[in-house]
């Protein structure tokens, strides 16, 4: 049954969707991307309820039952119900901030979120979900066992409906991701496609006073996996002078929830010189022997 008049809540997300749709399409995405971005958009338009009513009955899963609403776009609405943002459409905007998103979290200030993502790498709920149960959270100074606890079981909490994805490996077994090999190629196909000026580029909010288009945006398909590759702007990365070095590359498929990797040129140790993905480091070693 068709709405005869979209309500706010509707209309907030559809006009998301268009302008991820726009921005992918102005960005070189895939296509077929672009166009599944439109059509569930028309979909959440022409709904007889709202968005956020379905997600609170069923879930993302109730999503994933209307048409054109695949796991992906039903898990980012998921997001936009329970947090009131779309990490990835900030990305694609150039507005990404990680550390204010990470305070949304019970129990996490600014000073604190702000550490968490320098030391990690990371900047969504789902990769600080996951740090907190791998133990690489308790190894934030500030952190430790006690406080790690209270973070995961917070996130557990806000995300546990809103995104349709597997929980958190704690038996040992790694969570789905691109090989060490596929990544490396993005990291290869951004960094060289940068240099030749091939890239569109977006306008970062952060560290970036003069308003300037320089951060260079790479979306690509390889292996099952899409992937979108940009230069880390970070605080650190700026004061360390590695913008041009530091790639953060953000992959998902349509089974698995998104997952990022920061890939970096290695400084000392045996794989000094080569590029190597943060917390990868044993499989590169591997690859690189072949």
């Amino acid at each position: 049954m068709l709405s005869a008049m979209p309500t706010e809540d509707r209309a907030r997300y559809t006009d998301r969707l268009r302008e991820a749709a726009d921005l992918l399409e102005a960005q070189g995405a895939n296509p077929f991307r672009v166009s599944a971005y439109r059509k569930a958009a028309d979909t959440v338009r022409d709904l007889d309820e709202d968005v956020s009513a379905i997600v609170e009955r069923e879930g993302p899963a109730g999503l994933e039952k209307l048409p054109h609403i695949g796991r992906g776009i039903a898990s980012a609405l998921g997001e936009m119900v329970q947090t009131g943002r779309w990490a990835q459409l900030e990305r694609l905007r150039g507005s990404a901030d990680p550390v204010q998103l990470f305070t949304v979290v019970p129990g996490l200030g600014h000073r604190l979120a702000e550490r968490i993502h320098e030391e990690l790498h990371i900047d969504t709920l789902e990769a600080l979900e996951l740090a907190a149960h791998d133990g690489r959270l308790e190894t934030v100074p500030g952190v430790g066992p006690r406080r790690a606890a209270t973070i995961r079981a917070n996130l557990q909490v806000m995300l546990s409906r809103g995104r349709p994805r597997p929980a958190p490996c704690t038996s040992g077994t790694a969570p789905a991701q691109p090989s060490v090999e596929t990544v490396l190629a993005i990291d290869k196909e951004y960094r060289e496609k940068s240099a030749r000026d091939e890239l569109p580029t977006i306008v970062p909010k952060r560290f970036n006073p003069s308003g300037e288009a320089w951060l260079p945006v790479l979306h690509s398909t390889r292996d099952g996996w899409h992937f979108t590759a940009l230069f880390s702007n970070t605080a650190q990365a700026h004061q360390l002078g590695r913008t041009s070095d530091w790639v953060v590359i953000y992959f998902y498929d349509d089974e698995h929830a998104e997952g990022q990797h920061t890939v970096v040129s290695e400084t000392h140790g045996p794989l000094a010189g080569r590029r190597v993905i943060r917390g990868r480091e044993t499989e590169c070693r591997a690859f690189y022997s072949h």
